[in-house]
């Protein structure tokens, strides 16, 4: 199997879904990685820091302000490509001093989206088959003159469970603060990493306030 092929494998009957977020087992990734390539490996990387008593350890992951990022590199057909990936809660909201359990998860998950970069899976991270709001529904002079689309846009999402809707509406306050940090690049790139419905798409852009859509909107034509 060719890196054409393995970009053209279908996963959908092991994809599963955690609160409007789509992804693919760990285990059926590397069981498609080996049918593909029975070489292949993976490897976390690893780095030092400082222990108790100023004493150096090895660990699987880099300290970043009180978070934790793990790296992952795998290889197949004779290429490596290394992902990276912080340590996160449930809500996809990095984990102030991850415990064991919470890194080990998010090895597993970054070592699926390395295995994304040579192909396998990579349209679960795209989205390429789902219409994007952010980039289709956003009218260049909003105020003056309201899209017709973004009117038929009124109510979706507003019958998901209220925990969807929680987590989707931090996504739009994450976004915001991105925003008016001046980093609309790195919101427009964690609203697609979300790899979110449809509805749950429209829903985040129904809460953004125009100004901050129309950031993210010109971040993504850069």
């Amino acid at each position: 199997m060719s890196i054409e092929k393995l970009l053209a494998t279908n996963v959908n009957a092991h994809v599963e879904k955690k609160v409007n977020l789509s992804y693919l087992s760990w285990a059926w990734a590397w069981d498609y990685a080996l049918r593909a390539d029975p070489t292949a490996t993976y490897k976390v990387e690893t780095y030092e820091e400082h222990g108790a008593n100023g004493a150096r350890r090895t660990v699987p992951y880099m300290s970043i302000n009180g978070t934790c990022m793990v790296w992952v590199t795998v290889t197949i057909f004779g290429k490596a490509m290394t992902c990276q990936l912080p340590v996160m809660d449930h809500r996809n909201k990095a984990v102030p001093d991850p415990d064991a359990f919470q890194v080990n998860t998010a090895i597993m998950r970054c070592m699926t989206k390395a295995l994304s970069l040579h192909g396998l899976g990579l349209y679960i991270y795209s989205g390429e088959d789902l219409p994007s709001p952010y980039e289709k529904f956003v009218p260049k002079e909003e105020k003056e003159t309201p899209a017709p689309k973004l009117a038929a846009m009124d109510g979706i999402g507003d019958d998901l469970p209220k925990e969807d809707k929680e987590y989707l509406l931090d996504l739009a306050a994450s976004a915001t603060e991105l925003v008016e940090a001046g980093k609309a690049i790195n919101a427009l790139t964690m609203l697609r990493e979300q790899n979110l419905d449809a509805d749950a798409r429209i829903f985040v852009d129904r809460h953004l306030a125009s100004n901050i859509k129309t950031a993210i909107r010109k971040a993504g034509e850069i």
